[in-house]
């Protein structure tokens, strides 16, 4: 494969018979950007919104639907779903999944594809100042609340309450933040 121009312009290459083109991101034109916004290379974000001055990392996917406050990092390789909100000033490791379907089927019960009519999203919500470590996933239904820490690998499986930390599969409390680790309002 050879770029073009070296300013992050397509890709293109030979596959089989056929010339690809690929393009380091795609961003939809209904994506609301915020202000001094840190986008990576190879990205797709659709009918989402990212505030301002929040980094988005390389092979990361936002959803439409999906919110990202002011002032977040969401580290590469991350997977953010429709109906995920997530506040101000919030750490989102490396490779951390949020799930939006509690029983996901590929068919309806008749056999026929299922069709985005046929599912129901569910909300999940990220409160400000929190931290999810690299690895976690956040299953749908869940709120993790102010400053809470999410030990990396973990699976979340239910509310996670303020100023905790939790870790494991399912994650469990481990103990409370100290004042000082609290992100400053």
């Amino acid at each position: 494969m050879t770029r073009e121009n070296g300013k992050g312009n397509a890709l293109q290459g030979n596959v089989g018979n056929q010339v690809a083109t690929v393009r380091p991101n795609f961003i939809s034109a209904d994506v609301k950007l915020g202000q001094e916004v840190k986008l990576s290379k190879f990205i797709n974000l659709y009918g989402c919104e990212i505030g301002d001055r929040t980094k988005i990392g390389s092979f990361v996917e936002v959803q439409k639907n999906a919110r990202t406050g002011r002032g977040c990092k969401i580290s590469s390789h991350t997977f953010i779903c429709e109906g995920a909100t997530i506040e101000d000033n919030v750490f989102v490791g490396h490779g951390v999944t949020y799930i939006n379907d509690s029983y996901p089927r590929a068919t309806t019960p008749e056999g026929r594809l299922q069709r985005e009519s046929d599912r129901k999203v569910e909300l999940t919500l990220v409160k400000r100042g929190a931290s999810i470590g690299s690895g976690a996933t956040v299953l749908s239904s869940v709120t993790v609340g102010e400053n809470a820490i999410i030990g990396a690998g973990s699976v979340v499986t239910k509310d996670v309450p303020a100023n905790t930390i939790v870790a494991g599969n399912p994650a469990k409390f481990i103990r409370f933040i100290m004042p000082e680790l609290e992100v400053a309002k």
